[in-house]
Parts: C-alpha cells; structure tokens; sequence
C-alpha cells in the first residue's frame, strides 16, 4: 500500500535538514539522546531512521548505530551520509538475530508503522534482556485531531484543533512542504496496552517541554509529544 514516504522523500530530507523540524531540535533531540547516554547502551537500533539524522548524532556516542526504514530513497540518503550502517526494511519484519541489541528506538514512527503488534513482538526479540525500548511519539490527542483538516488560528496566536473518533484507530493523511504522508492514530491506551502484551515494562515517561525556538511559548501551553521509555525484563 502507497503511504506516501517514497514520493515525499526528496521534500522530507530537505525540510529536516540537519537540525530537524522544532519538534525535533526544541523539544524531542535534546532529552532522547540524553536517554541513549545515560543507558549506557553500545549498540543501538533505529526503527525508521528515515534519512538517518539522529542516527548520524547518536554514533560520537554509541560504539554501533543501526538504522532501518522502509523507504530506499531515505536509506539511500542516510548512507550516503554514513556514520551508522542503513538497511531497507520494516519494523514488523527484522533482519536481526534475536538479542542483538542494547537499545531500541522509535523516534516519531510508531505513527507510521502498520501492524504495531508485529513491531513490538521483533522489537522485544532484538533486544539482549534488559535493554530498553525508546519511543518519541505524538500524544494521542494530536493524532485524533488530523482527520479535521487544518488548524483553526486564533487572532491571540493559539491553534484551536478539533479532535474526533479518539478511542478509534484510523489512518489519516497528513500534508505540509511538499510532503504528504500517511500516519495513524491510535489512543495512548491501545500503545499502552500493546507494550505490555509484548512484554515490556515502562521505566521513564515525560512530556518535554520546548526549550527554545519561535514556538516554545504556544507549545509549552499544551504539549503534543512524549518520550517513553520501556526495558525488556533481564529474565
């Protein structure tokens, strides 16, 4: 099925450049690679890396940065930036022996990926027992709103969004810069509850506040993202 990432992926390496869009450089790169130091881990799996930027600033600090996606012109791209190995493939289905790594991460992709049960059963298997599960991901809120259209803007400068069908889960088609993607919504209950029937056990959550940029102020006001951070049992 055509989710839009090959046909967007020119547009998308060129709106991340190397500092990301603000979700990513104000509110998300900061706290996550402090999350991949501090666990000390070596070996470190991206699971969609598209065009490979935080794997390229994960490797000053992690011996071995994996990354895979799905789409071969964003992997593509991410090798010839180097830095980290690339492979094309999907989070359902893992090219990896089982327990080959210390760390996972899933940076803003949950939101793409199909069959989310099928993601975590491979997730778990890679990981070596007790390595960690990292996921950035949009709260549930924000992705029930995507269906609506756009944003409403208000003459004070807050976004009023409309937000419909949250227990469901539905893909939605989301279009900014030349990119048109689709993602998924799903509440934080059906994620929640998939880690748990996976086997994962939650360590860390947080909802980062923005720590800079023309937006922090407006964001800071009502969040759209979290970090969470899950281990797989040592035994």
């Amino acid at each position: 099925m055509n989710d839009g990432w090959e046909t967007s992926a020119s547009a998308w390496i060129a709106s991340m450049g190397e500092t990301g869009d603000f979700s990513r450089e104000f509110v998300l790169d900061a706290p996550m690679q402090a999350r991949v130091v501090a666990s000390g881990a070596q070996s470190v799996l991206d699971l969609g890396c598209g065009e490979g930027r935080f794997c390229r600033r994960l490797a000053s600090a992690v011996q071995t940065v994996v990354g895979i996606d799905p789409t071969e012109s964003l992997v593509a791209h991410a090798r010839s930036r180097g830095q980290a190995s690339y492979h094309v493939a999907k989070a359902e289905d893992l090219p990896f022996s089982e327990a080959q790594f210390d760390m996972v991460v899933s940076y803003l992709t949950l939101i793409d990926i199909p069959d989310i049960p099928a993601a975590l059963r491979e997730t778990h298997r890679v990981l070596r027992p007790g390595g960690r599960f990292l996921i950035a991901n949009l709260n549930s809120f924000t992705t029930a709103c995507q269906s609506k259209g756009t944003p409403v803007k208000n003459a004070d400068g807050t976004t009023t969004l409309t937000m419909d069908r949250y227990l469901d889960s539905f893909p939605s088609w989301a279009e900014w810069s030349g990119i048109r993607i689709q993602n998924w919504h799903r509440p934080q209950a059906f994620y929640m509850q998939a880690l748990l029937s996976a086997g994962f056990q939650l360590i860390h959550f947080d909802e980062p506040r923005a720590s800079g940029g023309a937006r922090a102020e407006t964001y800071n006001r009502a969040p759209y993202l979290h970090i969470m951070e899950w281990q797989k049992p040592a035994s």
